[in-house]
C-alpha cells in the first residue's frame, strides 16, 4: 500500500511540474506573439538574421585563437574627436584590460564589431578569448576563465580587469565572480542576454550544461546565495525580444547583495545584442566612468573605491527606446 500512495505522490509531482511547464510555455508563446509581431519586432527579427547572416560569413575565422599582446600606450589621433575625451581624461580607464566571452556554441568572432567599437572609443586593451565548443559544466569553464584572466592582469600589470560576456558567457563569468573569488580580479562584469533566473529553451536539449541553465537548476540556485563579499559591478543588458532566455524576464540579475545596473531593450534578438549602438555606447560609457582605481597594480599600495551618487531610474518617452535603471544599492569597500 505504501508503495502505491509512493508512485502516486511522484506521479503527481510529475504532472504538476509538466503543468508548470506548459503554463510557462503558453505565456511565454503569448508573450512572443504580442512582442515579435509590432513593427518594433518586425525590424528586430530584420536585424537579427541579417546579423546571423554576416555572423555566419566571419564565424570561422573565430576559431583562431587571439595571441594576448601587452598594451603599448594610448594614441588619439586614429580616434574621431568624440572619443578622444576618455584617453585624454582618464587614462586609467581606458587601459583597464577588457576581456570578451561568448556564448554557447560561439566563438569570439560575435564580437567583431563590439571589440571594434570599444577600441575607437578609446579602449586600448580589449581581448576576446574562446572556450571549448563542447563545454559540458560552468564551473570547469569558469575556473579556466580565471587562468585566463590572471594571464591578462599578469601581462597588463592590471590589478582588475572588465568582462564582458554574452549568453553563456555572462553565467560563466558571474559564477567566477560571484562563487569563485573572481570579484578580487573583476571590478565590472557586463552580461548580455544572460539567463540569469535559467532559460526555458535549456529544455531542448539533454546535456549536462543545458540541465545547468535551466530554471532551478543547481547552478541557478548556487548563484541565488548571498554573495555579501562580492562587490564586483554588475552591467547587465537583457532584450524583451530574446529569443533565447524565456521568459525574457530571466534575463534581469536580481540580487540583494550585488551591484546591478541594467539597459533594457525592446527590439533585439538574442544574436543582435553586441552589435546594437545602444548596448556599445551605454557599456563604453559605464566602463569608462569606473569608480575603482585600477590600472596599474601597486604592490603594497592600499585599494580604494569611491561610490558615486546616481539616480534611482531613468526611462526613455518611447516605448521602442532602451530603458535603463541605475544601481539598486551603492557601497564601499570594507
Amino acid at each position: 500500500m505504501a508503495l502505491v500512495h509512493t508512485g502516486v505522490d511522484r506521479l503527481a509531482q510529475v504532472v504538476g511540474a509538466a503543468q508548470a511547464t506548459a503554463a510557462d510555455v503558453t505565456r511565454a508563446g503569448v508573450y512572443a506573439a504580442r512582442t515579435f509581431g509590432s513593427p518594433a519586432g518586425l525590424r528586430g527579427l530584420a536585424v537579427e538574421w541579417a546579423w546571423l547572416t554576416a555572423h555566419l560569413a566571419v564565424y570561422p575565422a573565430g576559431f583562431v585563437r587571439e595571441h594576448l599582446h601587452a598594451p603599448t600606450g594610448h594614441r588619439t589621433d586614429p580616434l574621431p574627436p568624440l572619443h578622444r575625451s576618455l584617453v585624454v581624461t582618464d587614462v586609467e580607464a581606458a587601459g583597464t584590460p577588457i576581456l570578451l566571452l561568448h556564448g554557447i556554441m560561439d566563438n569570439r568572432s560575435v564580437f567583431t564589431v563590439f571589440r571594434r567599437a570599444l577600441r575607437r572609443r578609446g579602449f586600448g586593451a580589449v581581448h576576446a578569448v574562446n572556450y571549448s565548443l563542447f563545454t559540458d559544466d560552468i564551473r570547469t569553464a569558469a575556473h579556466r576563465l580565471g587562468q585566463q584572466v590572471d594571464e591578462l592582469r599578469e601581462l597588463a600589470g592590471a590589478e582588475r580587469i572588465h568582462i564582458v560576456g554574452h549568453s553563456l558567457g555572462g553565467m560563466i563569468a558571474r559564477y567566477y565572480v560571484q562563487r569563485m573569488g573572481g570579484s578580487a580580479a573583476v571590478d565590472t562584469l557586463v552580461t548580455l542576454g544572460s539567463p540569469h533566473g535559467g532559460t526555458l529553451a535549456a529544455h531542448l536539449l539533454p546535456t549536462p550544461l543545458a540541465r545547468q541553465l535551466r530554471p532551478g537548476s543547481d547552478v541557478i540556485a548556487e548563484l541565488a546565495q548571498p554573495a555579501p563579499a562580492c562587490d564586483t559591478r554588475f552591467l547587465v543588458v537583457w532584450s524583451r525580444m530574446d529569443q533565447m532566455v524565456l521568459p525574457q524576464r530571466n534575463g534581469r540579475l536580481r540580487h540583494a547583495d550585488l551591484e546591478v545596473e541594467e539597459l533594457e531593450i525592446r527590439d533585439l534578438g538574442h544574436l543582435s545584442l553586441p552589435i546594437d549602438p545602444r548596448t556599445v555606447h551605454w557599456v563604453a560609457a559605464a566602463l569608462g566612468r569606473t569608480t575603482r582605481r585600477l590600472h596599474p597594480s601597486s604592490p603594497g599600495q592600499p585599494y580604494s573605491r569611491v561610490t558615486s551618487e546616481r539616480s534611482a531610474t531613468a526611462r526613455h518617452p518611447h516605448s521602442d527606446a532602451p530603458s535603463i535603471t541605475s544601481p539598486r544599492r551603492a557601497r564601499s569597500c570594507p
